[in-house]
């Protein structure tokens, strides 16, 4: 892209910046549906992205204003921070491709964990699922679940104890259940969203690179319709 020229130039940089508007609506957008699985409240990356999503966006805003105004102050300050977004959103979507398998189902098992029974049962009637790994396990135990005829389709009109729960407050390893558990449902879910996510980051986020070089270049340059003096 050989644009010397102030108008070309800012011409580059208001595209640019609606570029980024767009970007960071994709970028929110497909990493919301990492989140979308409730249970998985402790993929902090795929959060973390949304929330660089939400940044990109508000300074893209600024950028667009500072370059159809030609404002040396809204421009060095866009440039400043676009470049620690940029150094941000590659680092975690680096973060999210380098997971591992092992990493990423450690991080689902500790969601199931931390949520309450509400959103294990909202999992639980989302997906068609019963429990996290086992369908044997009672409500107190960190990775039970709560009974799920009132929640899972698979579990209507089904006496089986893992629907019912009425084995108690204790496993029994000869539970028969009709649900699938909750963990294959999302498995794929978990690995996608990590993936699809960190790999459209790491992408957009070199675009903002090119945001930097073409806001220096634009501030180096005279407006042509303003007095010369101005500048001196």
């Amino acid at each position: 892209m050989v644009c010397g020229g102030f108008a070309c130039s800012r011409h580059s940089l208001i595209i640019l910046n609606v570029i980024y508007i767009i970007v960071s609506l994709i970028l929110i957008g497909v990493a919301a549906y990492g989140r979308v699985v409730a249970v998985v409240t402790s993929l902090t990356l795929v959060g973390s992205l949304i929330a660089c999503g939400v940044f990109l966006f508000l300074i893209a805003l600024v950028g667009l204003l500072g370059a159809v105004k030609h404002n040396q102050v809204l421009l060095f300050f866009y440039m400043i921070i676009l470049f620690i977004l940029f150094l941000l959103q590659f680092s975690l979507a680096c973060a999210c491709l380098a997971v591992n398998s092992e990493q990423k189902d450690s991080l689902a098992e500790h969601g199931w964990m931390m949520s309450s029974n509400l959103t294990r049962s909202e999992v639980q009637a989302q997906f068609d699922c019963c429990g996290f790994k086992l369908s044997n396990l009672p409500q107190n135990d960190p990775l039970g679940h709560p009974q799920c005829d009132i929640s899972a389709q698979c579990c209507k009109d089904s006496n089986d104890p893992c629907c019912t729960g009425a084995y108690g407050n204790s496993s029994d390893p000869n539970i028969h259940c009709p649900c699938q558990p909750c963990f294959d449902v999302l498995q794929p879910l978990i690995y996608n969203a990590f993936s699809v996510t960190g790999g459209l980051g790491l992408f957009f986020s070199f675009t903002e690179v090119i945001g930097v070089w073409v806001t220096i270049r634009y501030r180096n340059q005279k407006d042509p319709t303003l007095n010369p003096s101005a500048y001196l």
